[in-house]
């Protein structure tokens, strides 16, 4: 995937188009069940209501998996903060500078393992170019729960 354009104050705030179309989506579906409740007899009223009772439907299953996508990305930044203060504590000298080169997915395989398994975990990945957080997690010798994730 390309970088992205560089951050700076004109372009940082940045209103997602999913949600301009959800909104807009669910706009016309409450126009439609509205629309539909004034033709309660006919069957364009039964038709706006069902098909408004659809796209309504459609954007709510829609906007559970934007909900989760958003948690787990928030999710993602906690746990790279969480692990760059841990690996700080944990990492002798010469392993830290090395640690910084680690992708928010290598550091979200190497949380579950202990402070004391760590370091060498840390060395294995950046040795061995292990690039997916399922390859790390299963080098875990020592797993520590993480019982309070999203």
């Amino acid at each position: 995937m390309a970088d992205p354009a560089p951050q700076n104050y004109e372009n940082h705030v940045v209103v997602p188009v999913k949600l301009i179309v959800l909104s807009v989506v669910l706009l016309l579906a409450a126009i439609l069940a509205t629309a539909g409740l004034f033709m309660p007899n006919t069957t364009a009223g039964t038709c706006l209501v069902g098909t408004a009772v659809l796209i309504h439907a459609i954007a709510s299953i829609y906007a559970l998996l934007l909900m989760r996508h958003y948690a787990t990305k928030l999710q993602d930044r906690i746990i790279r903060a969480e692990m760059r203060a841990r690996l700080a504590e944990v990492l002798p000298a010469e392993l830290r500078t090395a640690s910084r080169q680690l992708t928010v997915q290598q550091l979200v395989g190497l949380r579950f393992a202990s402070d004391e398994e760590l370091p060498d975990l840390v060395r294995a990945v950046l040795d061995e170019h292990i690039h997916k957080a399922d390859a790390i997690k299963k080098r875990i010798q020592n797993w520590q729960a993480d019982n309070h994730r999203v």
